[in-house]
């Protein structure tokens, strides 16, 4: 494509699974990509960083937005609020009304919107969160700015909240008792062939402006998927026993206890299962005709998956987009904040090891590497946590060995990294209250030194009391982590002097 035939293309939920694998899509089409982002810092350890252009805005704001959309030829909407607590229709429709007025008054040629495949007429018996994607593309639809609506069921590929869920429940879960959605009629679609129509769509004709339903060759029910997933991954054979009895409520709690996906994403997903989602048409390959040798099946997309996970190549998980509810406020730097009471425990630990040795072992923690101490302790807070509706611990990490700003380890985020010297993480866990830990490496001439400082913001009397309740174990866990990282770094575990400071 020459520079004089490239479109500028807006992107919305660039930090998203979805949003960042699109941006170098769009990129080697030849098009010019700026991305819409709440904080800019969360997209700036991407490979891609350094070819696109960033700006700050926040969709429910008409001033920011108007601001991101200025000049741009076609706008991707790919917002969403999954995971959401009650009111998470409201501010979808709000972000896609004040997202739409401001395309139409921007000029804008083209709207795209992925949402999900909501079978029927009227959306009668949608889950909510279904019900609440149809309402959005209605919404961009009569924004009279032209729009393509892409419906998709179940998006296979390697990070995806589905694919994760199938992965984990058929790989843990030789014999299973489950819900009787497992009988319900799917066409999954892998992400490649996702990230193709997209691409795609910016390039549509002008007077097309309508739903389509996209998806994979192969209609199968989630029972199907599991068993032909067992076979992909060369498991044994998996028996599943159907049962009438778990309600979306109760399966949410059994996917969520199994899987690293949490009962607040496990909901709306497994409430999405009770409807069948196939494709009502093929419309859109009369305008995206399918590649050379067709879609992608369904054996051929778990392949694929499971080679990035397995090789720890997965450019984007689920987890990249924040937490619905979760704590955003920055780490506050001056030690005598105003904001209120701020606890902390600070820790100093040698080792006799180079710094960067030392930073290999900062950045790679968490996910199967762990934290350093008291494993069992961590185990059970994340089990805790799940229990309250948390994330927990099993979430993991997308890179053994490298982070980026914005992607979670764990029950952390990363909120601020300086390679080679800080690693801030900040708690996603539920508690009274906000928490950071934060990780430092210093260079003592050959000896590194690293500064260890966990920061607890309180909220209210409970948030007082959690910290005077740990506040005994904090030797055991934070003193211990301090301590097993530095000899973690060391050839043959030297001598390594720790202590609260």
């Amino acid at each position: 494509m020459s520079e004089t035939e490239s479109k500028l293309c807006l992107v919305t939920g660039a930090t998203g699974y979805i949003g960042g694998r699109l941006v170098p899509e769009l990129l080697d089409a030849g098009h010019r990509v700026r991305c819409m982002a709440r904080s800019a810092g969360r997209l700036r350890d991407h490979p891609w960083a350094d070819r696109v252009e960033v700006v700050e805005a926040d969709a429910t704001d008409p001033d920011s937005t108007a601001r991101a959309l200025d000049g741009a030829d076609v706008a991707y909407y790919l917002i969403h609020a999954i995971g959401g607590a009650g009111g998470f229709a409201e501010n979808d429709r709000r972000a896609a009304r004040t997202f739409a007025d401001a395309s139409r008054r921007a000029g804008i040629g083209r709207l795209v919107y992925l949402g999900g495949m909501a079978p029927g007429e009227g959306g009668r018996d949608l889950s909510p969160h279904l019900r609440s994607r149809a309402e959005v593309g209605e919404i961009l639809l009569d924004s009279g700015v032209p729009t393509a609506w892409l419906r998709a069921a179940v998006i296979i590929g390697s990070g995806s909240a589905s694919f994760e869920m199938l992965r984990y429940l058929t790989e843990r879960l030789p014999v299973m008792v489950t819900p009787k959605w497992v009988h319900t009629r799917i066409q999954p679609i892998a992400i490649r062939d996702v990230l193709r129509y997209l691409v795609a769509a910016a390039d549509l004709p002008a007077e097309v402006s309508r739903g389509f339903d996209i998806g994979g060759p192969d209609v199968l029910t989630y029972l199907d998927m599991m068993r032909r997933y067992a076979a992909v991954a060369g498991l044994r054979p998996r028996v599943i026993v159907p049962v009438p009895l778990l309600s979306p409520w109760l399966s949410s709690l059994w996917v969520g206890t199994i899987t690293p996906v949490p009962g607040g994403l496990a909901r709306p997903l497994v409430e999405s299962l009770r409807n069948e989602v196939v494709c009502a048409d093929d419309d859109i390959d009369r305008y995206v005709p399918p590649p050379p040798g067709g879609a992608t099946g369904f054996e051929r997309s778990v392949e694929l998956a499971l080679r990035r996970v397995r090789e720890a190549d997965v450019a984007t998980r689920w987890s990249s987009a924040s937490v619905p509810g979760a704590p955003s406020d920055p780490l506050p730097t001056d030690p005598d904040w105003a904001g209120g009471s701020l606890y902390t425990d600070e820790r100093t630990c040698r080792a006799a090891a180079p710094a960067q040795r030392l930073w290999d072992v900062v950045e790679g923690i968490g996910g199967e590497r762990g934290w350093y101490s008291f494993p069992l302790a961590w185990r059970v807070r994340g089990l805790l946590d799940r229990l309250v509706g948390g994330v927990g611990l099993r979430r993991g990490r997308r890179d053994p060995r490298r982070l980026r700003v914005g992607e979670t380890v764990d029950f952390w985020r990363v909120e601020a990294i300086e390679p080679g010297r800080l690693l801030r993480l900040r708690a996603e866990m539920r508690v009274p209250g906000l928490a950071w830990l934060e990780l430092r490496v210093e260079d003592e001439g050959g000896r590194a030194r690293l500064a260890q400082r966990a920061l607890f913001h309180p909220r209210g009397l409970a948030g007082h009391a959690y910290w005077w309740a740990f506040r005994p174990f904090h030797d055991r866990i934070f003193g211990g982590m301090c301590r097993g990282i530095a000899r973690a770094a060391e050839p043959s575990g030297g001598d390594v002097t720790a202590g609260p400071r």
